[in-house]
């Protein structure tokens, strides 16, 4: 007898033969125990992973002796000329050669006739997504309402090119990539039946390698039964795929997460030279901090992840060496290197930098952590003292004018009080309470309050407020003008409050800040007209006087550069103060 390659020789021959593919088999199974047997299938899924053996297995279960069963018997004469291709009522079509219009009316014209010796007469057309649109929309009608006696089975490995209507008339089931452990698992089994020796870390490595498919797996396993003859190790497959050593990616996956540039560089470089698959290595990395960010989410459930015992020891100990969120912007720069390698000319250069930006990302702060340590810095800050304006600057600050105590009226004398009883001795008076301290400051002078009140602010405020200038001041409000660019950085329902309270600071009580932008000042601040003064005939409004001009905010270079949430900045962002800059100033 001809040799069988390994991949035809163990393919599966019944449902419960299929590895990793349960939720069809037991789908399938099920529906020819209930007869809810429908007319057109369709199998999905990649490469290697049974889409045709189980339209083959199908085909038996419907047209084996005293069918449909499930659980038939692979001896019986009709099942045998199934599996060796000799079944007149079983016909594989392959849809890439046979895609044309002709090809499928001439199928179309055969399905009339009934089957030669089984029930069904049965169409397995592989790869369907190949036809052409005429070639579907000829077999249109006749998926649609096929004669009793005929069954499709289509399989593909691409759904999407597959016309609607044919999706819309056929029961899809979509194949998945089978587990490595069920691979691993599977290979032991057919070494043993070969009388081959593989170690645990070879059968590993070749799961890797076949990303899922089983007949590529299998093929694997078959040229290196070939190369190595009945002994197989790790480098022998490693040598084959040009795959890095598990330890060499685990070692690689360390420097990486402990921020080893040079370490990582030299790795990189030891890997390239034995010649190493650049491309596949990038993906045995992300598929590596995937495994490691699960581990980390899911703290240690191994039911999430493939790896083997070794490997998990491992896991567990770089998750103490990255939090969540660094690992997430390690994965990140990885996701979008796997996407653009394939257009980079220097694969290892390109590599290179890949694995710098990964470390790089591992050690930045993200934004939001940025935000949020500066707010703590400023609820933790002390106050810090303003920065005073310059002896020769004019009016003088209003904090710095004299406290004077406030006199008390004094009683009015009467007559017969000053009369009554002279020779009364004169009782001692009773102390008085200590005089109030109210600043000195003329009735209505708003520009020297304006400029007291710019004193107590911190400098981001200050800053907003020194363009603008006082526009009223009354018993109850203190109408203030800020610069319309300005403006529009404050925020009246918040800032209004605060410099109501510094005002109180100043001993100015009962009167409430009102902020408007210049460019409105005129309209908010004139007097409302009331119902009761009659508006004159001719009204000649007289010119406004121009506002005090307030000095310009010195600014303290020296005291701008040493305040702590300047300097706390600085120690984050990995910045340098390279100038300091008077609000307004030329560039």
């Amino acid at each position: 007898m001809s040799y069988q390659v390994i991949a035809r020789k163990y393919r599966p021959q019944r449902f419960e033969d299929v590895v990793g593919q349960e939720h069809v088999t037991q789908t399938l199974a099920n529906a020819i125990r209930a007869g809810r047997i429908a007319h057109a299938y369709l199998f999905c899924g990649p490469r290697g992973t049974g889409k045709t053996t189980l339209a083959r297995i199908f085909a038996k279960a419907l047209n084996c002796t005293g069918g449909p069963k499930a659980d038939f018997d692979e001896s019986d004469p009709r099942v045998q000329e199934i599996t060796q291709g000799r079944s007149l009522d079983v016909l594989e079509i392959d849809g890439a050669s046979n895609n044309g219009v002709d090809q499928v009316r001439e199928l179309r014209e055969t399905a009339r006739f009934a089957p030669a010796a089984s029930k069904y007469k049965i169409y397995i057309i592989d790869e369907v997504h190949m036809l052409s649109t005429a070639a579907f929309n000829a077999l249109l009608k006749t998926l649609e309402e096929p004669p009793a006696h005929v069954k499709f089975l289509f399989a593909t490995t691409d759904p999407e090119k597959v016309l609607i209507t044919i999706l819309s008339r056929c029961q899809r089931f979509d194949l998945r990539r089978i587990p490595a452990a069920l691979i691993v698992k599977h290979l032991a089994w057919i070494a043993g039946q070969e009388g081959v020796t593989i170690d645990d870390a070879a059968l590993h490595a070749i799961a890797r390698g076949a990303d899922g498919g089983m007949r590529d797996a299998e093929s694997t396993l078959d040229q290196l039964i070939s190369f190595c003859g009945t002994t197989i190790v790790e480098s022998d497959v490693l040598s084959m795929f040009g795959l890095a050593a598990r330890a060499q990616l685990l070692e690689l996956s360390s420097a990486i997460l402990a921020g080893q540039a040079e370490t990582t560089l030299r790795l990189l470089d030891s890997l390239a030279k034995s010649g190493k698959d650049l491309g596949r290595l990038l993906s045995d990395l992300l598929n590596h901090f995937r495994n490691l960010l699960l581990f980390q989410v899911s703290r240690g459930d191994k039911s999430l992840i493939e790896v083997s015992e070794a490997e998990l020891t491992t896991l567990g100990a770089q998750a103490k060496l990255i939090e969540t969120d660094p690992l997430t912007r390690v994965m990140e720069v990885l996701t979008v290197a796997e996407g653009r390698q394939r257009d980079a000319t220097s694969k290892r250069i390109f590599l290179e930098v890949t694995l710098l930006k990964a470390i790089q990302a591992r050690e930045a702060t993200s934004l939001d952590a940025v935000l949020k340590q500066l707010k703590s810095l400023r609820e933790a800050a002390p106050q810090r003292p303003a920065i005073a304006p310059p002896a020769e600057a004019e009016p003088a600050p209003y904090s710095a004018l004299p406290l004077v105590p406030k006199p008390l009226p004094a009683p009015p004398a009467t007559p017969s009080t000053a009369a009554a009883e002279p020779s009364k001795p004169a009782l001692a008076p009773t102390p008085a309470p200590p005089p109030a301290l109210v600043p000195i400051i003329a009735p209505g002078d708003k520009d020297g309050l304006f400029a007291a009140l710019l004193t107590k602010l911190a400098f981001a405020q200050r800053t907003m407020l020194s363009g603008g200038h006082a526009i009223a001041l009354t018993d109850r409000l203190f109408t203030i003008g800020v610069d319309a660019e300005h403006f529009s950085f404050l925020d009246p329902k918040r800032d209004e409050p605060l410099l109501t309270a510094k005002l109180s600071e100043l001993g100015v009580g009962d009167v409430t800040v009102k902020l408007v932008p210049l460019a409105a000042t005129a309209a908010e601040a004139a007097p409302k007209p009331t119902a009761a003064a009659p508006r004159p005939a001719t009204a000649v409004k007289p010119p406004e006087p121009k506002p005090a001009k307030v000095a310009p905010v010195q600014l303290d270079k020296e005291a701008f550069k040493n305040d702590p949430l300047i300097q706390a900045a600085v120690e984050i962002f990995k910045a340098q103060l390279l100038e300091v800059r008077a609000p307004g100033a030329e560039a």
